[in-house]
């Protein structure tokens, strides 16, 4: 598409979550009412947002408070807060399709991280109404600022991830929690690893990143507005900031996205094979986007295997220590190819008895002629399949019947084709 199109570029660098990212688009000019209505129209008792001034690092930014109920400890599941969604009348159809994807794709990540279906993971309650304020304020600011039309460009820089550990529900968790890494495996976001001390991006910041934006970098443009988000902490050596950069960029819809990747290997000739399955999670677990093993003949006629991983080089020393670590080998190999990929995102589809639904990722990727194809998750599927009883060919062919009756026509996809 030619022609000057609406863009902003998210600079996540120093961290995000879902205060921050909603600072930096009102400050950026979001309008506030249209944040504030939003929120109230949930119709949650107590459930308030408001924003102020602070100073982080010695950077003036915008600070969003949320205001809570006050009510006993219990969890929201997935279920309740679509309800919600979809009873808040203040909600444009853009702002609720934003946030309805933005907690299916946190509830996806939740539920690989602890083994369950997204449909039965549980919010617990303080983070549920912070994060149904933040991801309902960051859509209808989206919305105001025009950055949900068919023709914006939203892309963002790697996600700072923060080092050491961070207490939640479930205990002391080390940094990136399980559901950024699997938020990020999904839609192909970049996690930058280093010193920075404590939780940097949260589950919430990187959903709503996951839902909106193409990790790329900043496209040519034409900058209009900066907006400066603040976290609740304020870390002198580095800004606890989130930036938002609006503007007007030409030329044609997204293309692929350029960047390193890092490919380390191993040969392995003396492992149980038995153990592989639990080798390849290992690697996940520490920052692979993908690994997988490779038969070969070894020295004096020996049957081995060769492990690949690839990650960025940010996660090159944690994957390396996962590989000495849960394998047998004394030694990795790496080098670094240049790589090109597609913008991707994800949607949560539920089929099934609407008493008891079962929920697919969708994972799509946008072409170069602006055209997007889409296909189920093959895990979530096969599991849906085994709840239901239904064959897996049915299964999938009932998440892209449903995944393409919930696109806008606006948005109307294309054929469908591989997964990117």
């Amino acid at each position: 598409m030619n022609g000057t199109r609406p863009a902003a570029h998210l600079d996540c660098t120093a961290g995000v979550a879902g205060d921050m990212l909603l600072g930096a688009l009102l400050d950026a000019g979001a309008g506030t009412g249209a944040v504030v209505d939003a929120v109230r129209s949930l119709k949650v008792p107590g459930l308030d947002v408001s924003v102020g001034r602070a100073r982080r690092g010695g950077f003036a930014c915008a600070r969003v408070t949320v205001s809570r109920p006050a009510s006993p400890d219990r969890a929201r599941h997935l279920a309740d807060v679509l309800d919600l969604l979809a009873g808040a009348d203040g909600v444009t159809p853009a702002a609720a399709r934003v946030a309805r994807r933005t907690f299916e794709l946190l509830a996806a990540a939740e539920g690989r991280a602890h083994g369950t279906a997204p449909d039965r993971v549980h919010f617990h309650e303080v983070g549920a109404y912070d994060a149904l304020a933040d991801v309902v304020g960051c859509a209808a600011a989206l919305d105001d600022l025009g950055l949900l039309a068919e023709h914006a460009v939203v892309t963002c820089s790697p996600l700072a991830a923060g080092s050491g550990a961070v207490r939640c529900a479930h205990g002391t968790m080390p940094v990136p929690v399980p559901a950024v890494l699997h938020l990020a495996a999904g839609a192909g976001l970049e996690l930058a690893g280093g010193d920075l001390p404590g939780e940097r991006t949260t589950p919430t910041g990187a959903a709503l990143v996951a839902a909106v934006a193409a990790p790329r970098p900043m496209p040519p443009m034409t900058v209009r507005a900066v907006g400066t988000g603040g976290g609740s902490r304020d870390t002198p050596d580095r800004p606890n900031i989130t930036r938002v950069v609006l503007g007007e960029t030409t030329g044609a819809s997204s293309g692929p996205v350029e960047g390193d990747v890092v490919v380390l290997e191993s040969t392995v000739d003396d492992l149980d094979p038995r153990f592989w399955p639990s080798v390849l999670d290992a690697l996940r677990a520490a920052g692979a986007w993908d690994c997988w093993t490779t038969g070969v003949i070894g020295r004096h006629g020996r049957p081995g295997r060769v492990v690949t991983a690839l990650c960025s080089q940010q996660m090159r020393r944690a994957v390396t220590d996962a590989l000495l670590l849960h394998t047998s080998t004394l030694g990795v190999r790496w080098t670094t190819y240049r790589r090109a990929t597609l913008p991707r995102r994800g949607a949560l589809v539920s089929i099934g008895p609407a008493q008891r639904p079962e929920g697919v990722l969708v994972k799509t990727a946008e072409r170069p002629d602006g055209t997007v194809t889409a296909q189920p998750e093959l895990s979530d599927a096969e599991r849906a399949a085994a709840s239901l009883g239904w064959p897996l060919r049915t299964v999938c062919e009932a998440v892209m019947d449903r995944w393409h009756r919930d696109q806008p026509s606006a948005d109307a996809p294309g054929p469908d084709g591989p997964d990117a």
